[in-house]
């Protein structure tokens, strides 16, 4: 209900997203990821028409984790929601114009942006997804150093994280109190759009690591540790992450069925939550590779003493209980690792 700018704005970015040739050169690339933020700031226009965004810098934040990733948890109307959104994606399409990644995540991240913009503006898909309309794309401003365009994508690739997350918060959720009021055909809809989320955590994350790891160990990881803030930060305080996960409980209470249970009564919906499922253990493993390229074999900054040895083996840890937990619930289940699990429970 945000007027028909709004409405056509969110459309033609949705388009625009959906056309960015990922895979392409990387002319042809930039090219289209130029075209895209244009696009979305043009969306940012339309809604920053009907009231400006709130300044995140007066609000106090409620973490470390938030003060140091420059995002703020306030309770704002459809319209400010959509306008903040947005902004992230904007600020994210920018950043991945000179990205270094890969067209395998690009397309995980975009799909995740464009699923966005319709979530958060509530615009309906176009009908005719070729159809782009033409738009003015700026040249690229005056270039910053190379190491201040590290230091901002570690952040704004947070940011875009932390978006998705939210996001697939609210799907989860949808698709759970869909499920208890008997309505199967939305909870499909809404685990899809989940899944997309999911299926852009890892692309956004590797979003915020295109740097070279001797920047990240030299210039960023020691921000994130005391003395530079009061407590080692990590993704456990991301309050957008605890909602998603706390979502995914949820969901599982009412879906505790195993796969072939659940496929002989309701197929598509056993698939479906397989897909998501699927999505989120390859999130960990995702983790897991992500933290090695970066800090190799070093300790995680928020491990606890009698932790494992190092990132890598907790984060692996993790990865496992995960897929031990889901092994009777997707249709290629880990069973061998949930034996593991439940022997190393026994022990």
């Amino acid at each position: 209900m945000l007027g028909s700018w709004v409405e056509a704005e969110a459309k033609r970015t949705a388009r625009v997203l959906a056309a960015v040739a990922t895979h392409s050169g990387p002319v042809e690339r930039t090219v289209g990821l130029r075209q895209a933020a244009a696009v979305a700031g043009e969306l940012v226009a339309a809604l920053s028409a009907l009231a400006p965004a709130v300044v995140g810098e007066e609000v106090p934040a409620v973490s470390i984790s938030q003060s140091y990733f420059r995002v703020r948890e306030v309770e704002l109307s459809d319209q400010q929601a959509a306008l903040h959104g947005v902004l992230v994606i904007q600020r994210g399409l920018d950043d991945l114009c000179d990205a270094p990644l890969s067209g395998a995540d690009l397309a995980l991240e975009l799909a995740g942006m464009r699923q966005s913009v319709l979530d958060i503006t509530g615009a309906s898909p176009g009908a005719d997804p070729d159809s782009v309309p033409p738009v003015i794309v700026p040249e690229p401003g005056a270039g910053e150093s190379p190491e201040s365009v590290w230091s901002a994508r570690w952040l704004i690739g947070h940011q875009v994280h932390v978006l998705f997350n939210i996001c697939a918060a609210v799907a989860v959720a949808d698709a759970t109190r869909h499920l208890r009021h008997g309505d199967g055909e939305a909870a499909l809809l809404r685990l899809a759009d989940a899944t997309v989320y999911v299926r852009g955590f890892p692309a956004a994350m590797t979003h915020a690591s295109t740097i070279p790891a001797d920047h990240y160990m030299a210039a960023i990881r020691h921000t994130m540790a005391p003395p530079s803030v009061d407590v080692p930060l990590s993704g456990r305080q991301h309050r957008g992450y605890q909602l998603f996960r706390a979502a995914m409980r949820d969901l599982l209470s009412v879906l505790p069925d195993s796969f072939e249970h659940l496929a002989a009564r309701a197929p598509e919906l056993a698939e479906a939550r397989s897909a998501l499922l699927e999505a989120d253990i390859v999130d960990g493993e995702r983790h897991v590779t992500l933290a090695y390229s970066m800090v190799h074999l070093r300790r995680s900054i928020a491990q606890r003493p009698e932790g494992p040895d190092n990132a890598v083996a907790e984060l692996r840890f993790m990865r496992h209980r995960r897929a031990a937990q889901y092994a009777s619930l997707i249709r290629f289940g880990d069973h061998y690792i949930a034996d593991a699990v439940a022997g190393l429970r026994h022990s």
